[in-house]
């Protein structure tokens, strides 16, 4: 397996292997590279809709130039609670933004609730984000802006009066719900176009199909959502047993 650095031809590879739609592991097979060698590579340059192959080589050239040396690997897998690997981690946090994104979230949106998510307190503050995903506050603050009107995030002061982000045992039912109250104000808006356009013409009954449609849906979403919720309310068990360092910015 080749190691090092991408070449600029492997990310035109790259490039073609998204425009035809081939999932990031066969991409990376037909490279002879890991998954998430070409997971890290899409996110850190565009995400899949947007990657470039020129761009992204001078991209990584320019970051190469900027980097400055970084604490020996034990160094920083030391820093991880429950001793977990720091690489596995990091690329496993990459992965699940991209799942995200996948989901039709946009990528800095995915990355700020994959980290929020995957760290023990589910809760960091914007320069804690700003350090972990090394992006500008600018960019942490549009993201939130947008997870909070999902309601996928809430904010919180700590007792040092600084803005916390918090994901929950209640985060994921309430953005659920939040797609549910949007799903049905689609529906009443889809139902009004059947009389504007008259009942009984195709287009009227392809909308109120539609209507039909969403509203099942979303019927079934809120049912389900509240069958399920006692499932999000479960105990984290191993801080029973480990006391972990807490998280770091």
């Amino acid at each position: 397996m080749p190691g090092g650095r991408l070449t600029q031809q492997e990310r035109q590879q790259i490039a073609l292997g998204l425009a035809d739609g081939l999932a990031y592991a066969e991409i990376a097979r037909r490279l002879d590279r890991p998954t998430s060698t070409i997971t890290r590579e899409v996110m850190r340059n565009g995400g899949p809709t947007g990657y470039r192959a020129d761009l992204a080589h001078r991209a990584t050239e320019r970051r190469a130039h900027r980097r400055k040396p970084s604490a020996p690997r034990e160094q920083q897998a030391s820093a991880q609670p429950y001793g977990r690997d720091a690489e596995a981690v990091r690329e496993f946090e990459e992965v699940y933004a991209v799942a995200m994104m996948a989901s039709g979230m946009p990528l800095m949106m995915g990355r700020v609730l994959a980290c929020l998510t995957i760290s023990d307190s589910g809760s960091l503050t914007a320069q804690e984000l700003v350090q972990r995903l090394q992006v500008s506050p600018a960019s942490i603050s549009k993201a939130i802006a947008f997870l909070d009107s999902q309601g996928m995030v809430r904010r919180e002061r700590d007792e040092r009066r600084r803005e916390r982000y918090i994901v929950d045992d209640e985060i994921w039912y309430q953005a659920m719900m939040v797609s549910v109250r949007s799903t049905a104000q689609l529906v009443e808006t889809t139902r009004q176009g059947v009389d504007v356009l008259g009942a009984g013409t195709p287009a009227a009954a392809r909308l109120e199909g539609v209507a039909r449609f969403l509203d099942f849906v979303s019927e079934g979403m809120a049912r389900a959502a509240e069958q399920a919720r006692d499932v999000l309310r479960t105990s984290s068990g191993p801080q029973d047993a480990v006391d972990p360092k807490p998280d770091r910015g």
